[in-house]
């Protein structure tokens, strides 16, 4: 029996990083709001929660939560100069759990930033000198801590973790073996299915100037939602990224500039009549769109939701739009100043209508109110946004400028400010930096959690696709793998 609050703690944590919390949501929401209640009025607690480890654990627990604690709690490991103590240094466990929970860090908190330049320095040192498994929980939160990482790929790099630990919980770890082999199969399924769909559209004949990139695109919404109850959501959000796919290649590569603005006039339109107005490549995909949401329609009319594929729509005629803004100034040869840039850019991106497309099949907790929200574009939204456009922007400007391709954020910072590329990426990165304080700050409450995890969801597929390379353009490696670790891989029972 669980008595101790660390125990808790440490069961939720296992619980979540074996990818299983999705069967103990509100047991697990109760038992954080218990353990925030007592933290945050001082209740009196054993010695032992009021060391690092736990201190920090109870931290990012309860702000991933949506739980607002405050940071100061962590000044009781500073010395009288006020650094951390050199004592921490032989907490490894500790100091793992300070650096992953600093990714919870919201503008201003500077005890958070230097949280984790103290402990990323120490953990480094660390990593060859202790035995595994904590050797690669540190590798693994060095490349990728759990705030930007995708619960999937936790899980199953958690699983063999769990797995070498002393101290696990055998029942627990057979249920997370069962569950990741079950998902994996419904995952195939839908996988197979979507294949089947695409090739019905022949893209490689139909599309041969686009990326065929459905695989990458299903792992992409897979990274989004992996619960069984989302399989229709992810479904029709997997068909839209598709689409999109071939549509921001006819914009960005194929499409003439006349061509384009029939296009954008039809898509606005939304009716098969405007069909005849467009050139034979494009028909297809204007059928194919119009027939994905219309049969998303159909079985949302069933639940008294048809109103959200209207937004899905809607979300879709923004982008287009700001596609065609960005054709526009690439026929005139103009650079945009970053400030004209971005509000575009942020659009063209596609994560407003990946947001909105992602929320269609979702349960009830999805209110008309949640669409209205998101269709204007708040802060967290933007900066999930923020996020795609600007690793995007940094990986493949190269690639893109040689080809002929608008200009992006890299190059109109470089013409306005007379800064070299190394400037730019720079600054871009502190501007990811900052967008991602913006993401921990929106999951503060009172909006739904699972609106959010979506949005928080987009940005972390973004750390994996566009984290010095760009995995989906290029079928990189990260994409491979991770895609194959998911999809192929099993998990010995």
């Amino acid at each position: 029996m669980l008595v101790n609050p660390s125990q808790i703690l440490d069961l939720i944590d296992a619980v979540q990083r074996l990818g299983v919390a999705y069967h103990f949501e509100k047991e697990i929401e109760d038992a954080l709001q218990i353990i925030y209640h007592h933290h945050c009025n001082h209740v009196q607690v054993d010695d032992d929660d009021d060391d690092l480890y736990t201190t920090a654990v109870r931290f990012r627990l309860l702000r991933e939560h949506g739980f607002n604690v405050d940071c100061e709690t962590f000044n009781k490991f500073k010395d009288e100069e006020g650094e951390f103590k050199q004592s921490l240094i032989s907490d490894v466990k500790g100091m793992l759990e300070l650096y992953e929970a600093a990714h919870f860090l919201l503008h201003g908190e500077s005890i958070l930033e230097e949280a984790l330049s103290f402990t990323k320095f120490h953990l480094k040192l660390a990593e060859t000198e202790v035995d595994y498994p904590l050797s690669t929980q540190i590798a693994n939160a060095l490349n990728r801590p759990l705030r930007k990482s995708l619960p999937r790929l936790v899980a199953k790099s958690f699983i063999s973790i769990y797995e070498g630990c002393g101290t696990h919980d055998q029942n627990l770890l057979k249920f997370a073996k069962l569950d990741f082999k079950i998902l994996q199969h419904l995952h195939k399924k839908e996988i197979h299915e979507l294949t089947r769909w695409w090739k019905g559209l022949d893209v490689s004949t139909n599309f041969s100037f686009a990326r065929d990139r459905l695989v990458e695109g299903y792992f992409w919404m897979l990274g989004v939602y992996f619960e069984p109850r989302y399989s229709i959501a992810r479904t029709f959000a997997t068909k839209l990224i598709a689409l999109l796919s071939i549509l921001d290649d006819i914009y960005d590569a194929y499409g003439t500039y006349e061509e384009l603005e029939i296009l954008t006039k039809a898509i606005h339109r939304w009716d098969i009549n405007c069909i005849d107005q467009l050139p034979d490549y494009m028909k297809l995909w204007y059928r194919e769109a119009l027939n994905v949401y219309k049969d998303m329609e159909d079985l949302m009319s069933k639940e008294g939701k048809a109103y959200r594929v209207q937004f899905a729509i809607d979300a879709m005629k923004r982008q287009s739009q700001a596609f065609y803004e960005e054709a526009k100034w690439l026929h005139e040869n103009y650079i945009p100043t970053v400030e004209e840039y971005m509000p575009i850019a942020l659009m063209s991106c596609g994560y407003m209508n990946l947001t909105i497309a992602s929320f269609v099949g979702m349960e009830d907790a999805i209110t008309k109110e949640t669409f209205i929200w998101a269709f204007n574009h708040p802060k967290i939204l933007r900066a999930s946004s923020a996020i795609c456009r600007l690793m995007s922007d940094i990986v493949s400007h190269k690639f893109e400028q040689e080809r002929g391709h608008v200009s992006s954020a890299v190059e109109c910072y470089m013409k306005q400010y007379g800064a070299s590329m190394q400037a730019a990426h720079d600054e871009f990165l502190k501007q990811v930096n900052d967008a991602w304080k913006d993401i921990n700050e929106g999951f503060l409450k009172p909006t739904a959690a699972p609106a959010l995890n979506r949005i928080l969801n987009l940005a972390r597929i973004m750390d994996l696709y566009h984290k010095g390379e760009d995995a989906y353009t290029l079928a990189g490696d990260s994409a491979k793998t991770s895609i194959t670790a998911l999809l192929i891989d099993s998990i010995p029972i």
